[in-house]
């Protein structure tokens, strides 16, 4: 019996290109596409996009990974999600998971500790690229999915100094203009 300890590694990204570049790089290093999943904030995807539309809006993503959709989290707003981490980004907008966005983190691997913070820059327009990875080559593929992430202390810190303590799921989606400002100042 293969004994093999898998470990998931996530990170935040301002930039769609980063994350694709991110999710190819995992792919070329053997990372199979049924261990990588994409959750990214959108707004030019709306709710009556094909799945075609859906992968142009993304620019990218499809073909990537298999299972893309397009689904609402509350207090995120519409995000497309690929890859094994659709059916559970589907099941918050459904309302069949608990905590909504703090519960998809959850199974994408994010600590409770983290989840506040990965939640509210994912409100904020952040993509995440998840990896399900063997735990002898973590250190290998942190550092692929290190590559243009987020650091999310630095991130959480600003937020801080604005005023935010922590993700809240009935605070308002950010608009396509407020993601702009979040992402022209990284």
């Amino acid at each position: 019996m293969d004994a093999t300890i898998i470990v998931t590694i996530a990170r935040l990204y301002d930039n769609h290109a980063d994350a694709i570049g991110v999710v190819r790089e995992l792919q070329r290093t053997g990372v199979p596409e049924s261990d990588i999943s994409v959750l990214t904030r959108d707004n030019r995807a709306s709710g009556a996009a094909t799945g075609a539309e859906i992968g142009a809006a993304v620019g990218g993503l499809a073909g990537l990974l298999t299972g893309l959709g397009l689904v609402a989290i509350p207090g995120i707003g519409p995000v497309v999600a690929g890859g094994w981490l659709a059916a559970t980004a589907a099941g918050a907008a459904a309302g069949g998971l608990a905590g909504g966005a703090l519960g998809v983190l959850s199974e994408a691997g994010v600590t409770d500790e983290d989840a506040h913070a990965f939640a509210e820059c994912l409100r904020r327009g952040a993509t995440l690229v998840t990896a399900r990875v063997p735990d002898v080559d973590r250190s290998r593929f942190e550092s692929i999915l290190n590559r243009s992430a987020i650091n999310v202390e630095v991130r959480v810190a600003a937020y801080r100094k604005e005023g935010w303590s922590s993700y809240d799921p009935n605070a308002a989606p950010y608009t396509p203009e407020q993601i702009q400002r979040e992402r022209d100042l990284s």
